[in-house]
């Protein structure tokens, strides 16, 4: 008597191109931008694609290529050809795959081109044949176009935001791939709505309402039987295309209750629209300094929300620089402030020759953003070098521990104090967002911690004894209405309110 041979292990490729990007940033993208991962380093990236795991006997991982980048701006169309290229190439040398873990984000921009995620969709889809499945994870500040859906099987995003599921997300659309491989049922349906609503994430953080029960729905629809998945998009305010929109997927066997509960939830937060609030107080940068300056909580962080450069700004403003030290209690060092992130290589090149402890005058900021209009104008600064560190390319904080390269901390730094404010300048554009990666500052022993972010990721956010958002101006500016966009689709909420009471929430079978 013959055994019968084991079953085939799936080929699942792993690969993908991951970027938000602001184009209302004068900032691009390049290929420098962004770390391109392959090989057993790409599979490195997960712990579901490890040997000894649960997935072992069933999946042969096979890695492609995969691309992330900090947020910036527009991607230069050579980077994105050269990428998109690498990406369909590898997944055709590969051979014939089951499936496609499509790690990715969905506001990428592209110099030249609209929608640019459902032209790589597109390739992608060329390069795999019609028999593969395609399982996306992505951001939920992401865009999703008819054209970019339909070319995935299943798509997922995040469910918090701040994104502390971000690692889930990428493992939920694994495994439900391998379930559905593994099932033979073949390509679900996916009923898909866009909804005319387009707010930044600072409104729509899921650390409150209404945010915090909408997406808190999602995990009750997906238990639904006979629904496979159940994903909901806020959009991307930054970028001015027409499928910058909010929008629904739920993913099912039956097209019916795919339908039913997409529009469900499509109308749930239509008409919650109003509802959204900034995730914290707010005020001009003025008042939000007054404001932490006379308050006894220390350290009091602010936002300077809109050249946060992991949102997609151009992180080189010297705005709030200029407006902490014109404080008195500031400039006069009675109270102390650390800012940390103005992007400025050659001021940091100053303060290298300089050396700790010299006085420099330095023009800080807005070597990018100049001519912008957005208060992008340079900041004569007066003071000592107080600290320099340089930095290998080995990222910091939680998300380069996973080997999330679009938080690398390449560069140098230079700190320089004037007064009570210590300014942390950086050759390269570079998130604040852990106590790592402030380096051998401590911002605990500051009064103020103005940092360049919207709302405060987690270690941030319990660092604060009180905390204000600070709608400043930038690439990433809160208020949208002051940005000028003319390609969204209209009639889009809060572009349009007044006599715009009804919304076409009709979701479409793909």
């Amino acid at each position: 008597m013959t055994s019968s041979p084991p079953p085939r292990r799936l080929r699942i490729g792993i690969g993908g191109m991951a970027i938000e990007s602001s184009q209302f940033c004068p900032h691009r993208s390049t290929y420098d931008d962004f770390r391109v991962t392959r090989d057993e380093a790409l599979l490195a990236r997960y712990t579901w694609t490890r040997s000894d795991g649960d997935l072992a006997e069933l999946v042969e991982w096979v890695p492609l290529v995969h691309a992330v980048a900090l947020p910036g701006g527009p991607v230069e169309r050579a980077t994105y050809d050269r990428i998109k290229a690498e990406l369909t190439v590898r997944v055709r040398e590969s051979g014939p795959l089951d499936g496609l873990v499509y790690d990715i984000h969905g506001a990428m921009s592209v110099v030249g081109m609209d929608d640019a995620e459902a032209d790589l969709n597109d390739a992608v889809r060329a390069a795999t044949g019609p028999g593969t499945l395609i399982s996306a994870a992505m951001d939920l500040h992401g865009n999703v176009s008819r054209r970019f859906a339909d070319r995935l099987d299943l798509l997922t995003a995040h469910r918090l935001a701040p994104h502390e599921d971000a690692w889930e997300t990428r493992e939920r659309a694994a495994r439900k791939l391998v379930e559905r491989l593994v099932s033979g049922r073949g390509r679900p349906y996916r009923a898909w709505v866009q909804i005319p609503v387009l707010l930044p994430g600072e409104k729509t953080s899921t650390r409150l309402e209404p945010a915090r029960s909408l997406y808190g729905r999602l995990a009750s629809v997906e238990a639904l039987d006979g629904v496979v998945d159940a994903a909901m998009w806020v959009g991307y305010a930054w970028a001015d295309e027409e499928r910058c929109r909010a929008a629904v997927v739920v993913t099912a066997d039956d097209p019916e209750l795919a339908v039913s509960q997409a529009e469900l939830l499509a109308r749930e937060y239509w008409e919650a629209r109003r509802d959204f609030v900034f995730v914290g107080p707010t005020g001009d940068a003025d008042t939000c300094i007054a404001r932490a300056v006379g308050s006894a909580a220390r350290p009091f962080l602010i936002s300077d929300s809109g050249d946060n450069p992991t949102a997609g700004g151009a992180g080189d403003l010297a705005y709030m620089l200029g407006r902490l030290l014109a404080h008195e209690e500031l400039a006069s060092g009675r109270v102390t402030a650390l800012h940390p992130g103005v992007t400025d290589p050659k001021a940091v090149a100053a303060c290298f020759d300089a050396g700790v402890g010299a006085e420099v005058k330095l023009s800080v900021g807005g070597q990018v953003s100049a001519g912008t209009g957005r208060h992008a104008e340079p900041y004569e600064l007066t003071g000592t070098v107080t600290a320099l560190e340089g930095s290998s390319s080995s990222g910091s904080g939680s998300d380069a521990s996973r080997g999330n390269p679009a938080y690398d901390a390449g560069g140098r730094s230079a700190a320089v104090t004037s007064g009570g404010v210590t300014v942390v300048l950086t050759e390269r554009r570079k998130p604040f967002h852990t106590r790592a990666d402030f380096g051998t500052l401590d911002p605990l022993s500051y009064d103020l911690v103005v940092v360049k972010i919207g709302y405060l990721e987690p270690e941030l956010y319990a660092m604060a004894a009180d905390w204000l958002l600070a709608l400043t101006p930038g690439g990433v500016d809160q208020d949208l209405l002051r940005l000028g966009h003319h390609k969204v689709r209209r009639p889009l909420y809060p572009f349009d309110d007044e006599g715009f009471e009804e919304a076409d929430l009709r979701a479409v079978v793909l």
